[in-house]
């Protein structure tokens, strides 16, 4: 269709006054504004969603987990000859390595109830000085023999008053009605949680006491350890046959069933109810996130949960559950179940375990008790129970109450602060002691903080980089590649130019990108700052920041840090692997190929430029700025603080490479000062700005 005269004229004339505005003002017509670029940073498509990418990596690190320590083919010659093995790990994963010392336990009966046919004590134990726990016990009222023995761990019941709380142990108590009238010792016990002394099981569930896992610290450990102080306490009793033992609970008190009778083989006969799952159900599927701290060991063995249930073998042991419970599913159970029955056939123990499921929620339903009864009275009392009714409750909480008032020194309610040891190395007397001392720290570090690595070594997978885009804005000259450090996990790696640096440079500056640089970075501001000061460098941030940051409510993330913990991780430890690819990924692009690397990172990832340094000995130099003086409240890597602190790290790395600290913690090179002493160890270079 061709225009008359008049519409082409004015069409030009619109055309051109767009133009004119667009080159006058800079804005498109209608108000438009063109698109911003900030030298130095780019925007970039890695190809995959951050959540679906982590979500892939759980389902990725918890098959491997299924595949490494699958029981199913497991012969009994092996398990039994690894059996200890096994249990000290365990140990271990709870804080019980070495075993705390066995002091004297100051048992104190606060009160009594005495019924027609059974008595109720109350009491109270120390299972170490000042870790108090109160307790009842039930007791046939009429003993001619030694009878055998319960001992009750408590799920999570909250009975709190006007402010004061009377402990789980009031909210179970009908357990203990039902054994002492059927002829059984029962001692009951309170959590640490949720006892008369209020401690925290909550430390990284909802308070963000991150540092538990680097002291390698769990509750689970001090309720283990609160029950075999309470076998110990059984076994003192008259009234008790001290090898018929038993142990039940359900929810926590089912966990910590487990933990104990995988410990402890006095316990002879276990019944733990609704206390364990799969890694699958707990990582996968999210049951984790209705778990509070008390319910895993600090996994740094990287177990499946099986392994725990097949501990008890070749004792009697009854898994019981219900068939609708949200947190503890019913095919985690099972697959947990199989697996342990092949350990008990294999064992040639078949019969001593069995499964019981009931219909029902997450509850303690009669059918669940009635199940432990039967058991008991068949493995404990060689007897064939018919038609037992469980009992109903019948005292009030002020009955079962143990103290009148709170012990003052006691250490329960702070118990995470001394339960697991924090390592206080020496200074060393001689070269030769300290090159023992770093080999020895390296040893522990790579079993117990970062067992969970790929095997590879960071140079030998295919890191995948590839050139994603390529542009100039102003000064700066910014190439963006990506890499693939671990899968399914693309980082991207932005090497910045100044445009006019005629100056042929040797090194190469990488800088580890945190969450507090990330604003700055995409601003352009650190870019210019770094480049003018620095020169050629590339920045790198790790898995969870900036492009890849998973998206979600403060919980969310959480329950993030938790599942790489739950898997024998941690976010900080999996983000040193990420630097050290990075480190690699630098020497793949053409211009960095033959320069030597530089380090730099502040901040928490401060903490991880300095440790990947440590395995890593072509890095050139290191500067750190604001790092933290200890890994308590810096980078989070799972048992270090059982090794050694920030200060023996930075001491290692001194001796590797030279370093500047730019503000950071107060004395935090002390110990390397004190090293470089050591004749021959004169090269060590600290420097502070």
């Amino acid at each position: 269709m061709r225009l008359n005269a008049p519409l082409q004229l004015a069409l030009l004339r619109f055309c051109f006054s767009a133009i004119l505005i667009i080159g006058a003002t800079g804005q498109f017509a209608f108000g438009e504004k063109p698109e911003e670029k900030v030298p130095g940073y780019t925007e970039v498509d890695l190809g995959i969603d951050p959540n679906q990418a982590v979500a892939e990596y759980f389902e990725m690190e918890t098959r491997r987990i299924e595949k490494k320590f699958s029981l199913k083919q497991v012969d009994g010659k092996t398990w039994l000859k690894n059996k200890d093995l096994y249990r000290k790990q365990l140990a271990e994963m709870l804080g019980l390595s070495p075993f705390p010392k066995r002091t004297p336990l100051k048992t104190t009966i606060t009160g009594e109830i005495v019924e027609e046919d059974f008595i109720v004590r109350n009491l109270h134990y120390q299972s170490s000085p000042g870790l108090y726990v109160t307790a009842n016990l039930y007791l046939p009222k009429k003993v001619t023999k030694p009878v055998p023995a319960i001992l009750y761990v408590c799920g999570h019941a909250r009975v709190v008053k006007d402010d004061v709380s009377f402990g789980n142990k009031t909210n179970y108590h009908y357990h203990g009605v039902w054994f002492a009238k059927n002829g059984y010792a029962c001692l009951m016990i309170d959590t640490i949680q949720l006892g008369e002394l209020q401690g925290i099981h909550h430390g990284t569930y909802s308070k963000d006491m991150w540092w538990w896992n680097a002291r390698g610290y769990t509750p689970a450990g001090v309720e283990a350890w609160n029950s075999i102080r309470g076998i110990d306490y059984l076994q003192s009793l008259p009234e008790v046959d001290a090898e018929r033992i038993g142990i039940t609970g359900r929810s926590g008190g089912g966990v910590y069933s487990w933990w104990t009778a995988a410990l402890d083989e006095r316990i002879k006969v276990a019944v733990p109810v609704a206390g364990i799952t799969s890694m699958r159900n707990y990582i996968v599927d999210g049951c984790i996130e209705g778990h509070c701290d008390c319910m895993f060991m600090v996994n740094s063995y990287g177990w499946d949960f099986p392994m725990i249930a097949a501990l008890v073998a070749p004792r009697p042991l009854l898994i019981t559950n219900t068939d609708k419970d949200r947190i503890f599913p019913l095919d985690g159970v099972m697959d947990v179940y199989w697996q342990t029955r092949h350990i008990y056939e294999e064992l040639g123990a078949g019969d001593k375990i069995g499964i019981a499921i009931s219909e029902g929620p997450h509850k303690d339903t009669q059918r669940l008790q009635v199940n432990a009864f039967e058991w008991f009275n068949r493995f404990l009392k060689n007897e064939k129970s018919e038609q037992l009714e469980p009992s109903e409750k019948t005292f009030t909480p002020e009955q079962l109450k143990v103290f009148a008032e709170l012990p003052t020194g006691e250490r329960t309610t702070t118990i995470h602060d001394s339960f697991v040891p924090q390592a206080a190395p020496v200074v060393p007397k001689s070269l030769e002691q300290w090159n023992s001392q770093q080999l020895k720290w390296k040893q522990q570090l790579s079993q117990q903080s970062f067992h969970q690595w790929p095997k590879q070594n960071a140079h030998s997978g295919d890191l995948n980089v590839k050139q994603l885009s390529s542009e100039t804005q102003g000064h700066l000259k910014t190439t963006v590649y990506s890499y693939m450090p671990q899968a399914p996990f693309v980082l991207p790696l932005y090497l910045v130019e100044p445009v006019s640096n005629s100056k042929k440079n040797d090194s190469v500056t990488l800088y580890v990108l945190g969450e507090e640089d990330w604003k700055d970075f995409t601003s352009g501001e650190l870019q210019k700052r770094i480049v003018a000061q620095l020169g050629t460098t590339c920045f790198v941030p790790t898995r969870g920041i900036g492009p890849t940051a998973w998206q979600g409510t403060k919980k969310d993330l959480t329950q993030i840090r938790r599942r790489f913990a739950l898997l024998g991780q941690t976010l900080d430890g999996m983000r040193v692997w990420d630097v050290r690819q990075a480190l690699h990924a630098v020497r793949k692009i053409p211009q960095c190929k033959n320069q030597k690397v530089h380090l730099r990172a502040r901040g928490i990832t401060a903490g991880i430029a300095l440790f990947a340094s440590l395995y890593e000995a072509e890095v050139d130099g290191l500067t750190l700025q604001d790092l933290s003086a200890s890994q308590s409240s810096g980078a989070i890597f799972l048992n270090v603080l059982r090794i050694f602190d920030t200060p023996h790290a930075l001491a290692m790395a001194a001796s590797q490479c030279p370093i500047q600290l730019i503000n950071a913690a107060p004395t935090v090179e002390d110990y390397a000062l004190q090293v470089r002493e050591i004749a021959g160890s004169k090269q060590m270079k600290i420097q502070r700005n």
